[in-house]
């Protein structure tokens, strides 16, 4: 392995904090303890693993430690949904059970039902684990990825650990340039957050690049080779059939994603069915020996407003359903990916399809980006449509960077997307009334009215962010002591004069 960026990371105000399991008494469950002024202490939900914990040492060429988490390896089905099915509480389980503020018996249950997911590819033992689930914390995924003209190792590695680092709750490979085994094996011995990826695209560089050269046996032997070295799910475009390809072709934005338009091209050219769909069964019977989770890929998704909610899209949602079927009798775990560019009126009837079509699989959305007319400030018009949605039920979010639609994000686009999008997947809890959000809101509100700027940038998002902007616009307080602003200043600060109001 060559050398790494990798090194600690500190998170102001924060410090690690590690509660141990009941069941099983050898799990050890992090948290971020903040701790305040005023006494009290909040305990965060923390997915950045060993890079917070200055006690853990870091070895890039030999990657995290292992959790030694005991994982099932006995028989040919060691899915997290097999187990769950036979009534048995894993140590995953009661790892995410810890992390989310709820019972074991609940994580069962729902993953029992296909409506969460925890996925843990058994050649991850550095994986800490997380559930992706409507009842649960809302989560977001990060992408990152070479191409063919940018970018190499030790960047995409640096882009992980940013993306751990302001809160990704999962990380996307999806390069398509050069050493794309070498790049995700770095990455993924050095994840703590579930790695997925798009196997298409490893099997196009397999085939020269040349789509009509892709094969069965090609993609088969890709998917091998991923689970083996540990990908925890692999978003497989199953869904896009022969006859669903002239109405995509029909919209203004025709097919945007890659793994759907390579593989509507190959149906085209060949006349024949998408392999992914005509051996989904045999898919299945991979993916359980690993336990990797199926991301089923929506290949129709819409790429412009005028294109949203069509019938490409929803006969794609429809088949997208009848294959999660499928993939709970083989006990594979399964999500299902949602658009796209979607206008603010119609985002509900994505939900509410979804839902039906799909019997409770969880959502895993792009945005959806709610104008289209937002380039360079795209992480924004994907963050209202996610907090729109994500309020309604979709259990992960993946982010949009200020670069979608431009070029290749770097690590400052990376940060600015998963706080956006960190501020979407928060305002949706709020919605469903999780107690962690509202705990932290809370807090927030009581450090507000008593002016304790400290325990405010603690409790924020970006503390070095907000303490700059306080110091930058009030020089005369650097110390950050004074009892207002400097936008109304003491005589018309409304919280001072309700608080002097209270007092009095």
């Amino acid at each position: 392995m060559k050398t790494l960026p990798i090194k600690h990371f500190d998170i102001e105000g924060a410090h690690k904090h590690y509660t141990d399991g009941v069941i099983h008494k050898n799990i050890r469950v992090p948290s971020r303890k903040i701790s305040l002024s005023n006494g009290k202490a909040l305990f965060l939900y923390d997915q950045t693993g060993p890079y917070s914990d200055p006690r853990v040492k870091l070895n890039p060429s030999k990657g995290l430690p292992d959790l030694q988490i005991a994982k099932n390896h006995s028989g040919k089905n060691v899915t997290q949904l097999y187990y769950a099915r036979k009534k048995i509480i894993t140590q995953e389980m009661e790892f995410v059970a810890i992390r989310e503020n709820c019972t074991p018996e609940m994580v069962r249950k729902e993953v029992a039902k296909g409506h969460a997911i925890i996925p843990v590819n058994i050649n991850h033992p550095e994986l800490e684990p997380m559930i992706i689930g409507r009842k649960f914390l809302t989560k977001i995924n990060s992408n990152i990825g070479n191409s063919a003209i940018s970018s190499g190792i030790n960047e995409e590695i640096e882009k992980m650990l940013w993306s751990i680092r302001w809160g990704g709750d999962t990380v996307m490979d999806l390069s398509t340039g050069k050493n794309i085994h070498e790049t995700r094996e770095c990455i993924i011995r050095n994840s703590p957050v579930p790695i997925g990826t798009v196997p298409i695209y490893q099997a196009l560089e397999k085939a020269g690049g040349v789509i009509e050269d892709l094969t069965w046996e090609i993609y088969r032997d890709v998917l091998i080779e991923q689970a083996k070295q540990g990908v925890d799910y692999f978003t497989v475009h199953a869904g896009i059939l022969r006859k669903y390809i002239p109405n995509a072709l029909k919209r203004k934005t025709g097919i945007v994603s890659r793994g759907g338009a390579i593989l509507a091209q190959w149906c085209q050219s060949h006349k024949k069915e998408n392999f992914c769909y005509t051996h989904f069964e045999e898919i299945c019977e991979i993916l359980k020996q690993y336990d990797v989770s199926f991301s089923l890929g929506d290949g129709l998704r819409p790429g412009s407003i005028a294109d949203a909610n069509d019938k490409a899209q929803f006969a794609e949602l429809k088949t997208l359903g009848e294959l999660a079927q499928i993939a709970w009798k083989h006990d594979v775990q399964t999500m299902i990916e949602g658009p796209g560019h979607v206008p603010i009126n119609k985002i509900q009837e994505n939900m509410d399809k979804q839902i039906k079509l799909c019997q409770g699989a969880p959502f895993y959305t792009l945005g959806p980006l709610v104008t289209d007319i937002g380039a360079g400030y795209d992480h924004i018009t994907s963050t209202i449509g996610a907090a729109i949605i994500g309020a309604m039920g979709t259990a992960m979010l993946c982010y949009v960077t200020p670069k979608e639609h431009l070029g290749l994000p770097d690590k400052n686009d990376v940060k600015e997307g998963i706080i956006s999008h960190k501020i979407a997947a928060h305002a949706a809890d709020l919605a469903k009334g999780h107690p962690l959000a509202i705990a932290r809101d809370n807090a927030m509100s009581d450090a507000r009215f008593e002016f304790r700027w400290d325990d405010q940038f603690k409790l924020c998002l970006d503390p070095e962010k907000a303490r700059n902007s306080r110091k930058s616009t009030f020089s005369s307080d650097k110390k950050c002591s004074k009892d207002y602003c400097s936008m109304c200043g003491p005589q018309f600060c409304s919280m001072r004069i309700s608080k002097n109001i209270k007092n009095n």
